[in-house]
């Protein structure tokens, strides 16, 4: 027998059943760039100096923390500083942020012994949500004093969002099966500055041959060598088996500079066992690994869609059934405590104060379903908050939260509990703007007990064709199982025999963000982060569906521009 059955896995890195890059890429950053113009002058014989110190809020405590300074510009009221601020940004967190401007008067680090000229706040979102990704904002803290503006412009780091495909074959490999031939597949390494490798991906296994042709596979540039394109790529082949005691073929090393030639005589690799190639001493190799295919592509993500004009249109409804309790009794989820706010007001809040910064005219459709309205007690599923049929705007989170105090005051609590009237009332103006240019996100707020379940997930298989996502906040204790159903995170949801093209929705209870001590600000800001997680892959996850790359030309999405979802 050619092989050696001892030469097993053990003798390399660990081989197991893996998920190539999932979660393992760092978040983006975003590189913020601060100008100012017409700061105040508080130097007698010149103009000022002035630096920028940026502070960030924790999401816990509150705290304003110091996170840098750009560097001192002299004798200027227009500055354009050159240091740069670098961030991670999370489209799922609310990332407050404070700029303050100094005119630097000595070498002293203590800011209090320099001169304030104002200050602006806002949040990343805010900044990475404008136009071409600039906000300007007029500066304060001064009473009674014009301070000038501030420029603030983001972009995202990383020249390396490319994605590599490529395909390989085998000639002649090492036979390692008694019976048969080897069952062949091949694991690429990327090395590390210690002189480590970490596993960045494996092939699928071909069975029983010595000449395999693997399917070709995609990975990011950045997961294979970390956007350096001389960083040795490590690849070990094994022979498969049951057990999970690989037998190792052999290895090579190669480089994406190496593969980016494709097909050519240099992307030839000799497979080497170089415990074999000590023992044996006619050893040559143990086969032949040859690059059949290469290319890159550039990938496109949920910021260079904003950067280039997506708007994210945001739609609440809420869940106006009987089984919520008599808004007028303590025991209702719709209880309007003076004191605090209900979980329903909450939950709007937490989510809808991070989508608002990504739609450029802050007027959001607030409806509710589940309630007789007045003055004939008919039952509706898609009424809107604020009374206005024609136009159901409200104006900012605050708009929303006050016409929902308002409905509950008319209208009565009744049911069912239909999802499926909302969902298509979005689905019908997301199918109306498939460009890419506009995004429809969907906020449920409701108890949970639904009773349109058929209906519903027609309208979810529907909507997965469609630029839209939905979430569901489930408030109370009722039991989420029909919820848990439609998230689709386990087993994608279906219709009359059809999966759904992509999961498209989140679901989490809002029990689970009570902190015990009472800490609202804290549950809040978790809800809000695990709520919208998903959004930015769902909404990439639609654009390659339908072959959409960034347009440059941001589309105009004020409140009539066709697309906006209305009430009827």
């Amino acid at each position: 027998m050619e092989g050696d059955v001892t030469d097993k896995q053990e003798d390399s890195a660990s081989v197991c059943e893996f998920d190539p890059i999932t979660g393992n890429i760092p978040a983006t950053k975003v590189e913020i760039t601060v100008s100012c113009r017409d700061l105040l002058d508080q130097d007698t014989f010149s103009k000022s100096d002035p630096m920028c110190v940026l502070y960030t809020q924790g999401v816990e405590s509150k705290q304003w923390r110091e996170f840098g300074r750009t560097e001192v510009i002299d004798n200027t009221l227009n500055p354009d500083f050159v240091r740069k601020y670098i961030l991670d940004y999370f489209f799922e967190e609310k990332q407050n942020l404070r700029f303050d401007i100094y005119d630097i008067d000595s070498k002293s680090p203590d800011l209090s012994k320099h001169d304030f000229l104002g200050q602006a706040f806002c949040t990343l979102g805010e900044i990475v949500g404008s136009p071409a990704s600039r906000l300007e904002k007029p500066l304060g803290g001064i009473p009674g004093k014009t301070c000038g503006t501030i420029i603030l412009t983001a972009e995202e780091l990383g020249n390396c969002r490319d994605c590599a495909t490529m395909q390989f074959c085998a000639h002649k490999l090492d036979k390692k099966d008694f019976f048969g031939r080897s069952d062949p597949f091949m694991v690429f390494y990327r090395s590390n500055e210690d002189g480590t490798f970490t596993i960045c991906h494996k092939t699928e296994v071909v069975k029983n041959t010595l000449n395999p042709v693997w399917q070709p596979f995609s990975i990011p540039v950045r997961a294979l060598c970390n956007g350096d394109y001389d960083r040795s790529i490590k690849v070990e082949v094994y022979d498969w088996d049951r057990d999970g005691s690989h037998d190792f073929i052999g290895e090579f090393t190669t480089s994406f500079k190496e593969l980016s030639r494709g097909q050519s005589q240099f992307n030839v690799y000799e497979v080497v066992n170089a415990k074999k190639k000590i023992k044996k001493r006619r050893y040559i190799n143990s086969g032949t690994v040859t690059l059949l295919a290469f290319s890159v592509e550039s990938e496109h993500t949920f910021l260079d869609y904003i950067k280039a004009g997506t708007q994210i249109h945001f739609t609440v409804a809420i869940d106006f059934t009987a089984s919520n309790g008599n808004p007028s009794q303590s025991t209702s989820l719709h209880y309007m405590n003076p004191y605090q706010m209900n979980a329903y007001a909450m939950a709007l809040k937490a989510v809808g104060e991070i989508i608002q910064d990504y739609d450029s005219d802050k007027m959001f459709p607030a409806l509710g379903f589940g309630a007789k309205l007045p003055p004939d007690g008919r039952v509706s599923h898609e009424f809107p908050l604020n009374g206005n049929v024609d136009n159901p705007y409200c104006n900012g989170i605050e708009g929303i939260l006050e016409a929902y105090h308002q409905s509950l005051k008319t209208v009565q609590l009744y049911g069912p509990t239909n999802f499926a009237p909302i969902i298509n009332h979005v689905a019908q103006y997301a199918a109306a703007v498939q460009d890419g240019s506009q995004y429809f996100v969907l906020l449920i707020i409701t108890d949970g007990v639904i009773s349109d379940m058929a209906q519903t997930k027609e309208a979810i298989v529907n909507g997965a064709k469609l630029p839209m996502s939905i979430i569901i906040v489930g408030v109370g204790q009722a039991e989420f199982d029909a919820m848990v159903e439609l998230d689709g995170d386990d087993i994608r949801i279906s219709s009359r025999g059809k999966l759904a093209e992509r999961d498209i929705v989140q679901f989490v209870p809002f029990r689970d963000y009570m902190d015990r001590t009472g800490n609202h600000v804290l549950s809040m800001a978790r809800l809000a982060k695990d709520v919208l997680a998903e959004i930015p892959d769902q909404l990439i996850s639609y654009m390659k569906s339908k072959g959409i790359k960034p347009h440059h030309t941001p589309t105009d999405c004020s409140p009539s521009a066709p697309g906006s979802p209305v009430a009827v």
